[in-house]
């Protein structure tokens, strides 16, 4: 994938403005392969310690969920200059992921940027910042995570920045990082990761699906607790 300039390559910009671009991005096959994958099994996977906190689906449905690679962008809070500029670089399936600096004084993304999300055909959106417009994103044709809403509206002055390693909502992602969200929350995977963690991914859907059957038919190995138990001292 080719963009308007090298991650690293900065000469001419003025302070606080950059576009980079996405050096690697998940081939399609990769982003078959994790959607509808469960976030909280990728979770599992991934050592139970990384994902976004605090985030709130805003598209309401609890089966829509979202899969692609991440254009990541950063803004000043209340501020959604490069957020429009993203939008205009976004290709079909990406996820929009924002570092808004948690930023809940101002809203930087409302109905009008949900428009023109959904005619780039984005996977979904990923806000460290506040939405407004709230009705209009519950639909759920452009599923949506921020971190809250208000109704005062944005500046558009910048600065910012595109395709830059960012935070987001305590989640660290580069571009180009695949992008899964559900109900549960969101999670991102490096794309040098994606091949490797896969078959950990099924092989843990594969255990709990074992586990959950025993559970239903109240066939669970009680010793499977109980030698925690009595590791900690107590009499079972």
């Amino acid at each position: 994938m080719t963009n308007q300039s090298s991650i690293d390559d900065r000469a001419g910009w003025p302070p606080g403005f950059f576009i980079g671009s996405r050096e690697r991005v998940p081939t399609d096959a990769q982003i078959t392969a994790y959607t509808g994958r469960p976030v909280a099994t990728i979770g599992d996977c991934l050592g139970r310690s990384l994902g976004a906190r605090g985030l709130k689906a805003y598209h309401e449905s609890l089966h829509v969920t979202i899969c692609g690679p991440a254009l990541t962008v950063r803004v000043r809070p209340g501020d959604n200059l490069m957020i429009h500029k993203a939008l205009e670089l976004a290709r079909a399936g990406d996820v929009l992921v924002i570092d808004g600096g948690g930023d809940l004084s101002q809203a930087v993304i409302g109905g009008l940027i949900r428009t023109t999300a959904m005619a780039a055909r984005l996977s979904g959106i990923v806000l460290d910042g506040a939405l407004r417009d709230v009705a209009e994103w519950s639909d759920g044709r452009m599923p949506i995570f921020a971190k809250g809403h208000t109704h005062r509206g944005p500046t558009k002055s910048g600065p910012g920045e595109i395709n830059i390693p960012i935070a987001c909502s305590g989640m660290t992602i580069a571009p180009g990082d695949l992008v899964i969200g559900d109900a549960d929350g969101v999670i991102s995977i490096p794309v040098d990761q994606l091949d490797e963690l896969l078959p950990r991914v099924l092989e843990h859907e594969r255990h709990e699906a074992v586990i959950r059957e025993a559970n239903a038919n109240r066939s669970s190995d009680p010793e499977r607790f109980n030698a925690i138990l009595r590791a900690c001292g107590c009499p079972v």
